[in-house]
């Protein structure tokens, strides 16, 4: 069993003894294996790997997207992988934040509407809050416009926007750069870890893009399944 353990003691988020399987027609295939991870607060940590290596589906179970077939993931204390879907969806809603590679933005909502869907799904209207994050990605003159009429560094803008609106301990973000050119890119990155560094969240991401991992507190490497280093 290999683990990834922080330095520091203000651990966040743990997982221990992870394992996934997933069934494809007769087969079985072990994508997860005896994987122990901590996080810490406010920790950015990358995990990289070859396609196939599992990384993506480890954030989807440190995100509680998913269920681990054993093994537990902890978020402040509390175990995730025991709480029933309900539960779980009201602690992704107050403390967690979530950046896809494709964006996944509403797409007959505004600007605007997008970033302030997380607090209007919890009940907690914060209009403020949406407009200062909408002046911090620097979308203020697209506040009105769909998705449709957005570019693709515009979309993850905004979607980096709605992840941190709801002010969250920790965001995933998978591949959050994988559709944008380089520019567009490192401005994405930048201003997630601007907005990090602004709001204390902690900031795990998957990606296969080095320059990413050159930012990192913490660089986690998978290969078939395991933590190699």
């Amino acid at each position: 069993m290999t683990s990834a353990l922080p330095t520091s003691k203000a651990v966040l988020l743990t997982a221990t003894k992870l394992n996934k399987t997933v069934h494809v027609g007769d087969q079985s295939l072990s994508i997860i294996k005896d994987v122990d991870i901590h996080v810490n607060a406010g920790e950015f940590v990358v995990i990289m790997g070859k396609s196939g290596s599992g990384k993506s589906t480890l954030l989807g179970l440190l995100a509680a997207l998913d269920y681990p077939d054993s093994g537990d993931v902890e978020l402040a204390g509390q175990t995730l992988s025991r709480l029933n879907e309900d539960a779980l969806a009201v602690i992704r809603q107050r403390d967690m934040g979530f950046v896809f590679q494709s964006f996944h933005l509403l797409p007959t909502l505004t600007v605007a509407e997008n970033i302030a869907f997380p607090l209007d799904i919890a009940r907690r209207p914060d209009a403020a809050r949406v407009d200062e994050l909408i002046e911090a990605v620097d979308l203020g003159h697209r506040r009105h416009s769909l998705p449709n009429q957005l570019s693709g560094g515009e979309q993850q803008r905004t979607a980096v926007a709605r992840a941190l609106v709801s002010r969250p301990k920790i965001v995933f973000a998978d591949e959050p750069t994988g559709n944008l050119d380089e520019q567009n890119a490192n401005q994405v990155m930048q201003l997630l870890l601007d907005l990090r560094q602004k709001t204390g969240s902690a900031l795990v991401v998957v990606t296969h893009d080095s320059a990413l991992a050159d930012m990192a507190d913490r660089v986690i490497t998978m290969h078939d399944g395991r933590i190699v280093s």
